[in-house]
């Protein structure tokens, strides 16, 4: 190459980006896409509102950080925005705290000894349904025996549980329910046996009496016994020099109804301030009270609201406790996110991992402290070895491949982000004062105005998901008409009881006579005294062998009185949709002809494939069998051929200037040859509908349609009972 050519070729030395690319101003952009929209008006094309009644544009700039309140330059400072910690995650990064829900004691240590070997960090204990409500197995209803978590009633399944797991290491998250004190007490005795002392402990063992109530409807006795036990149990921590949280708030419930991200960080300080008014009442002082809360917040599939939401509720958190005169460096909350299961799905099971990643990304992003991601099978079995690795190994990939407990709030700066962060926290805020107006959380609760609050949230995303205006990949569209359901181990409640009743029953005849005694006199003198010394003689109970229910009983003798409310209605997105399918399932199993329907393409492929491709996709979300022939050129030729299929469901499809033509020979000629025959329509001209009607079409099927409301109803017609 000569000289001079290379000379040609030779890139400049000085790159001169603002002379090669001039910058734009906002007013030029938007004047390019207003030509672009053709007269239509901007704000109602490329605005679009949220569930939360937020308002996104299409473009962030820099003028809109201008005039944010709650912008902040550091992390580790003032309202804790960016974060906690000045060094963000570094050097530990953050708590891999994964759910182990094993029902028997000696399968969720096992399980723990296999996760904690491939890298999980942070050990998450929760206990059942019957352990939550202090009731042993053999006297618990068999739903609430292995439902949630693990089944405790004495010293013995806590040690099977924990055996050979050194807890110094790693950090404990207990989930106890509605009240902690009498877990808290057989946990103290385990640690004393153990050489334990609290202190070494790091981590929390919660109480949420008002999640309790919104997710089961009751309370086993009222609130202000759970208030007392709950203050018992502050009072042992702080007696025992433990940095333990104590003080449970969990809107993951919330999310799993549907709650907006607005409702979930709105009902979760609501909660707090609760609880905070009831312990100061029963002379907690705030700077006590601030460092022993926990949050708990689900994370969705909305990748920067659910950044924003955690970012938001650092802040809120800070101001809550600025206002009870809570010195800053006590205003730092502490975030245990946990992936979703409101957009978890049945089939197309493997998408969860996906569903997962992202959300496990946000929150990372976000800043949670803890997260737990959701294997992939976990709303339809017992997730298995495989599953939970999966599901740990995108904290691995998000942390050894990606680096991500290196940067510091890397939504920091975000036009975008920062933004919402602000219009999240102003909303939130402005609901959670609607809510103290009435009365606080608890009242809230028992007059329905959370519940029906969720309710109006999850119908708007309902009617949406039908529509097919909000999408999960392999339920309302893509579906594969060729998966059979994913076969994973499902939890035996029934055998579950009965090992666990077994064991009891041993245990209660097994024991001498000088420990049942012993047992007897501890238990007498917990009930006769007060304040920690309670928590003493409970804890000598537990080390004999007292039972939780027995423990319980004495310690709340007299407190029958419940707590009711209307429980909130916990509820998958997808559910109807697979219900749906799987009924369809069931149906060509007694008949494979049930449910299959034949499309009548007619004329050429241009005519008819739009509409064709898109009835194939519409009805195999309902697990119908599609016959999709070529093109016919005539109407007595389609009927041939769809008598022949024993079909019993026919789709037109063509154009819509074709249909006058088309629409009534072939209802008339298919309806005249097949008994019952059901003729739909692809497609809704407006003009034509009722002459469609009048020669016997049954129903339309078209973009935004209520394709749930169709599929029910053409499964009831071809003999489904779905209500």
């Amino acid at each position: 190459m000569s000289d001079e050519l290379k000379q040609e070729v030779q890139l400049e030395r000085e790159l001169k980006l603002k002379e090669t690319f001039p910058p734009v101003s906002y007013e030029e952009w938007r004047k390019i896409v207003e030509e672009e929209l053709a007269g239509a008006p901007f704000e109602k094309k490329l605005h679009t509102k949220t569930y939360e009644g937020i308002e996104f544009k299409p473009l962030y700039i820099r003028k809109d950080l201008e005039s944010l309140k709650i912008l902040e330059q550091y992390p580790g400072f003032e309202k804790f925005v960016r974060n906690t910690k000045i060094q963000g995650y570094h050097p530990d990064g953050w708590e891999i705290n994964q759910d182990i829900v094993n029902p028997l004691a000696e399968d969720f240590n096992a399980a723990l000894h296999r996760d904690i070997e491939r890298g999980q960090n942070s050990i998450s204990f929760r206990l059942d349904d019957a352990s939550k409500c202090c009731l042993d197995a053999d006297y618990a209803d068999e739903a609430l025996v292995g439902s949630g978590g693990v089944n405790i009633s004495a010293i013995y399944s806590v040690s099977r549980a924990f055996n050979k797991i050194d807890l110094r290491k790693y950090p404990l998250h207990i989930d106890a329910g509605f009240s902690n004190l009498p877990f808290l007490m057989l946990f103290a005795a385990y640690l004393e046996k153990n050489n334990y002392l609290f202190s070494d402990i790091k981590g929390s063992i919660t109480a949420d009496p008002l999640n309790f109530l919104a997710e089961k409807g009751y309370l086993p006795i009222n609130l202000n016994s759970i208030y007392d036990e709950i203050a018992l149990s502050l009072k042992y921590i702080e007696a025992n020099n433990s940095d333990l949280r104590v003080l449970g708030v969990s809107a993951y419930n919330y999310n799993s109804a549907g709650a907006t991200a607005v409702q979930e960080l709105a009902f979760a300080f609501a909660t707090a301030l609760d609880y905070f008014d009831a312990m100061t009442e029963r002379g907690f002082a705030p700077e006590e009270l601030a460092p022993r809360f926990q949050f708990e917040f689900g994370v969705g599939p909305y990748f920067f609201m659910e950044i924003a939401k955690l970012r938001a509720a650092r802040y809120l958190w800070s101001l809550l406790l600025e206002q009870y005169s809570v010195r800053s460096d006590l205003r730092k909350i502490f975030i245990r996110a946990r992936c979703s299961k409101f957009n978890q799905t049945v089939f197309d099971p493997y998408v969860n991992i996906l569903r997962t990643t992202t959300e496990t990304f946000s929150a990372v992003l976000g800043g949670a402290d803890a997260i737990c991601s959701n294997p992939f099978d976990e709303c339809f079995g017992l997730p298995n070895e495989f599953s939970r690795r999966i599901a740990r190994n995108i904290h691995l990939l998000l942390k050894e491949e990606s680096h991500m407990d290196f940067v510091i709030d890397p939504a920091g700066g975000s036009y975008f982000v920062e933004t919402l962060t602000e219009q999240f926290a102003e909303a939130a805020l402005s609901l959670f004062k609607k809510i103290e107006d009435n009365g606080g959380m608890y009242k809230s609760l028992c007059s329905n105005f959370i519940q029906n609050s969720l309710e109006e949230t999850f119908n708007q995303k309902l009617s949406d998901f039908n529509k097919r205006k909000a999408i999960l990949v392999g339920v309302n569209m893509y579906a594969n008409p060729k998966e059979q359901l994913l076969q994973v181990e499902q939890i035996d409640r029934k055998n579950i009881k009965k090992i666990r009743s077994e064991f009891l029953q041993k245990l209660r005849v097994s024991g001498d006579a000088k420990k049942d005694i012993y047992i007897l006199e501890n238990i007498e003198k917990m009930t006769s005294s007060f304040g920690i010394e309670k928590v003493a003689f409970g804890k000598e109970a537990f080390k004999n062998g007292a039972t939780i229910m027995e423990i319980a009983k004495s310690l709340r003798a007299g407190l029958e009185e419940k707590e009711s409310v209307q429980k909130i209605k916990i509820k998958r997105l997808a559910e109807d949709f697979e219900k749906l399918r799987m009924t369809t399932m069931s149906l060509k199993e007694k008949n494979a002809d049930a449910a299959k329907i034949f499309l009548f393409n007619v004329g050429s492929l241009k005519q008819y494939k739009a509409r064709a491709d898109f009835s194939r996709g519409f009805f195999e979300i309902g697990g119908f069998d599609i016959i999709y022939p070529d093109g016919f050129k005539t109407t007595d030729e389609a009927i041939a051929a769809g008598v022949k299929s024993n079909a019993r469901i026919f789709v037109i499809c063509s154009l819509d200037e074709n249909y006058p033509e088309l629409v009534p020979p072939l209802t008339r000629g298919i309806k005249e040859k097949v008994k019952d025959a059901i003729v739909i329509l692809a497609g809704y001209p407006k003009d034509q509908v009722d002459a469609h009607k009048a020669s016997g079409v049954d129903d339309f099927i078209f973009l935004g349609a209520d394709a749930y409301s169709i599929l029910k109803n053409l499964l009831n017609r071809i003999g489904a009972e779905i209500k």
